[in-house]
Order: C-alpha cells, then structure tokens, then sequence
C-alpha cells in the first residue's frame, strides 16, 4: 500500500501524517508512506484544500486532519 500526503508542509499536514503512522503502525499495515509538497502534484490529484489523503492513488480526504481511529476506515 503506498500512502501520500499531500500538502504544503503545514502543522495540519505533518499532524496527519503522524496520525497516518500511527494508525499504520497500530493496524500492522505494511504501507509507504510518501509526502507530496509540490503544488503541481498535488493539483494533478484535483486537490484544492490540503493536508490530503492518498491512498493507492484514490483520494480519500482532503481539508481536514482525522483522528487515527477515523483514518483507520481509509486504510482497510
């Protein structure tokens, strides 16, 4: 499973990518995470409001930063 995150590097951003690892690592996922920081990456997703949340190339949220128990539904 390969995980992205896409934002500009924002507190929000680096909070849901902690929450992702956590959630992972609570899961026993075996997962990549990556952060995308480039806007036209992150426009090539059709992604207008940041941090966002890919996962296998399907966006799963975008604009807010979950608990680890919500993020765990995206990462089944």
């Amino acid at each position: 499973m390969v995980i992205k995150i896409l934002g500009s590097g924002c507190m929000n951003c680096k909070k849901l990518e902690a929450n992702v690892r956590k959630a992972i690592e609570e899961m026993g996922i075996d997962a990549r995470v990556e952060k995308v920081t480039d806007f036209k990456d992150i426009a090539s997703y059709g992604v207008m409001r940041t941090p966002a949340l890919v996962v296998d190339e399907q966006i799963k949220l975008m604009g807010k930063v979950p608990s680890i128990g919500e993020l765990k539904k995206y990462l089944i």
